[in-house]
């Protein structure tokens, strides 16, 4: 009879154990299921979204005289928040006629500035250089500068980028 009341009594070493594995399975829960939900929750939010960017009045723009605006936007990925800056030249070619252009070379991604001696813009890195429309004059750019939709709204320009 003393053989069969140890065989329906818990053990130290089965207490242990078991305790052991509940603890186990709590602590890989709480490590697991938010680690999963971080690498499956990007992909059910909705990844692109049209935005329409305000750069400023158009009447500060000066006719053939590229002018340079600046702005960011955020982006959030499950937890992770990324900042996006844009550097845009524009470009007034007459009354409610407009050059948008970004200010990223083509060849590889170095930042394009406008040098008024030589009327165009001017690539660091390897010397590419862009005419005023955005056209490659000389270097090893494979294509124009690109370009962004914009219009016009009550006065001020605005600009098409695509979030995603």
């Amino acid at each position: 009879m003393s053989g069969e009341r140890q065989d329906e009594e818990l053990s130290r070493r089965g207490f242990v154990t078991g305790m052991v594995a509940i603890l186990g399975g709590l602590m890989s829960a709480f490590i697991g299921l938010p680690a999963i939900a971080y690498l499956v929750a990007p992909g059910l939010k909705k990844t692109a979204a049209d935005a329409w960017v305000p750069l400023g009045p158009v009447e500060a723009l000066v006719v053939g005289e590229p002018t340079f605006f600046t702005f960011s936007r955020t982006k959030r990925i499950g937890w992770e928040v990324n900042a996006t800056s844009y550097g845009i030249f524009v470009i007034k070619k007459g009354e409610g006629d407009y050059d948008v252009l970004s200010n990223i070379c083509t060849h590889l991604k170095c930042h394009v500035s406008w040098k008024k001696d030589l009327n165009h813009f001017v690539s660091p890195c390897h010397n590419g250089h862009f005419a005023k429309d955005g056209t490659v004059i000389s270097g090893p750019p494979p294509r124009p500068l690109d370009r962004f939709e914009h219009r016009i709204e009550n006065g001020k320009l605005l600009i098409h980028i695509l979030e995603g």
